[in-house]
């Protein structure tokens, strides 16, 4: 591993004096240089006339609204789609649709998306058919729907192929030419700047009485959840969402299932932060697509019965329980895989076992992926009954495009790839059994020609040492809540030199260590999880670690949770 020091994009301006030194400093390694642009305030949003298509979709959804047309919400199988399925139907009974219902398609049933499988499960005819997280790439779903004589308007955040599908409206500003300023809306965000544009759209053709206007504002919990979970970049819109959303569940206004997800995680609702929607709440909606039917989740985020939420929420932590058990087995089959084959001479890793299961392969690719440090696809038979097709899910590294890398698989060899989709960091996609050596081979090809001869080791930016002064609770308190730290928008990270004054190890792998600061001779409690390996910690080491707080029975503690460690 190697710790490399965040600097900043340029010279901090306008700050106010009360604005504490270290969070100017992380805020501006992180192009944040003026108040300005730390105010993820709602009225800062982009406006949603801004995206592409919007006015062609809103018509069309003004329409369906007005006409009392039969709805389909046709979302996804992961807690993007859900929550763009969750807010699509609240949103929508909030602007006066009467019959709306959704579709969430079964992976081992219909595959991905708006699949021709799934339209013509849809008993009765829907007259439109609305898609969440989906839909730019499915041309043939679209194509059996408009055959059926469904209206069809797809809502997408996806890179589109070469092909896009014959719908009556798409909103994806991901579309060539779409001007929107912030490509990194996941599915959720689109769907709900829709629901805003559609708003403004029956506001002007006189459809609210005086102080009868929804307020949409009651979806953004939904939003920031599925915003966090699928990993979009947080640039500022994003942000400016999954703030707004934040306030709204710390203030207790969250809907029923997110605050009994939250609970059935063991974290406060009162102090959650976007890293508790990513690993606690995320995982738990996730491993019902994964493992079951996501109708599951997405009728958990859909009741405003408390004690209704309580037993789906009870239901979705099982489910996650036995996805955990399966993903450690799959990985642990995996790491052999890769020992016994050397696979690591590969750059671009694809593996391959009959057993796994389809739902966690990208869990798999994700482990492996952080443990070798080069791009990973982990295939599993799509179904008990289709052993004869495989489905991948891949996972890439800074700097290799995967989804571009399959694209030119695809063109290198066409027919190789059945269908494939997905963005710079993960992506999925479909092959033939008896191609798989091939795909592997050219999977390798492409990876050892993007990444040449860049050496393919981990790194850990780092925003510099933390003086003695700055080590405390009030720090750790402040950064917490500072911003919503995620993707391309990283939890501050510092380090400096301890010495180990004694260590012990929790449960069989992770390890709770004293540090003594060297400058000023005060100790403080520190872990790291996963990372005991029979081999004591360094009497001296270098710490990369983020400052969190240790809530433990109400008291609260400063901890260091380490990232890195090694000898001085």
């Amino acid at each position: 591993m190697e710790l490399r020091r965040r600097q900043a994009k340029g010279p901090p301006q306008g700050w106010a004096g009360d604005v504490h030194p270290v969070l100017q400093a992380v805020y501006a390694a992180r192009g944040v240089l003026s108040p300005e642009q730390a105010e993820h305030r709602l009225a800062r949003l982009a406006a949603p006339q801004a995206l592409g298509g919007m006015d062609r979709a809103v018509a069309l959804l003004v329409e369906a609204i007005r006409g009392h047309w039969s709805i389909v919400v046709a979302g996804d199988y992961d807690c993007d789609g859900a929550t763009g399925t969750a807010v699509a139907l609240r949103g929508l009974r909030l602007l006066g649709a009467r019959d709306v219902r959704y579709a969430i398609p079964n992976r081992f049933v219909h595959g991905y998306g708006l699949s021709a499988a799934l339209v013509e499960s849809l008993q009765p005819t829907p007259q439109l058919v609305i898609t969440v997280d989906n839909g730019v790439a499915s041309v043939e779903g679209v194509a059996a729907a408009k055959a059926r004589g469904i209206r069809v308007l797809v809502t997408d955040h996806h890179l589109p192929g070469e092909r896009l599908p014959d719908a009556d409206a798409m909103v994806n500003p991901n579309l060539p030419g779409d001007g929107f300023p912030s490509k990194a809306l996941a599915g959720v965000g689109v769907m709900f700047y829709l629901l805003l544009a559609t708003r403004a759209a029956l506001r002007g053709q006189g459809a609210f009485g005086d102080g009868m206007e929804p307020d949409l504002s009651v979806l953004l919990d939904l939003v920031a959840l599925g915003t966090v979970a699928d990993l979009v970049p947080l640039d500022f819109n994003n942000r400016v969402l999954v703030e707004a959303g934040l306030k709204r569940i710390r203030a207790g206004r969250a809907c029923a299932g997110i605050t009994a997800l939250i609970e059935a995680g063991k974290r406060s609702v009162a102090t959650v932060c976007a890293s508790d929607l990513g690993y606690v709440v995320g995982p738990r909606l996730n491993a019902a697509g994964r493992l079951e039917d996501m109708g599951l989740g997405v009728e958990c985020l859909l009741t405003d019965d408390p004690s209704c939420a309580q037993r789906l929420a009870a239901e979705l932590d099982a489910i996650n329980r036995e996805r955990r058990d399966l993903q450690a087995s799959m990985v642990a089959e995996a790491e052999l895989m890769v020992g016994a084959a050397h696979a690591t001479d590969a750059v671009g890793v694809a593996l391959f076992e009959p057993s796994w299961h389809a739902g966690v392969v990208g869990l798999v690719a994700s482990k492996l992926k952080e443990r070798l440090h080069r791009p990973v696809i982990a295939f599993a038979p799509a179904s008990e009954d289709e052993t004869e097709v495989l489905r991948g899910s891949a996972r890439s590294i800074p700097g290799f495009h995967i989804r571009d890398a399959l694209a030119a698989i695809d063109a290198r060899q066409p027919g190789l790839v059945e269908r494939f989709g997905g963005h710079a960091m993960a992506a999925g996609l479909s092959l033939r059994v008896e191609d798989f050596e091939r795909f592997a081979a050219a999977f390798d090809a492409v990876a050892r020609e993007w990444l040449g001869e860049r050496p393919l080791q981990p790194v850990l930016d780092t925003d510099g040492e933390l003086a003695p002064e700055h080590l405390h609770l009030d720090l750790a308190r402040l950064l917490r809540h500072a911003a919503p730290w995620g993707q391309a928008f990283p939890e501050p990270v510092f380090d400096n030199v301890f010495e180990c004054r004694s260590w012990r190890v929790m449960g069989e792998k992770h390890l709770r260590l004293d540090l003594r600061d060297p400058r000023d001779g005060r100790t403080h409690e520190a872990v790291m999880f996963n990372a005991y390996h029979g081999v004591a910690p360094p009497p001296v080491l270098r710490a990369a670690y983020e400052l969190s707080v240790n809530d433990w029975q109400g008291r609260e503690s400063l901890r260091l949770l380490l990232r890195h460690i090694e000898a001085v």
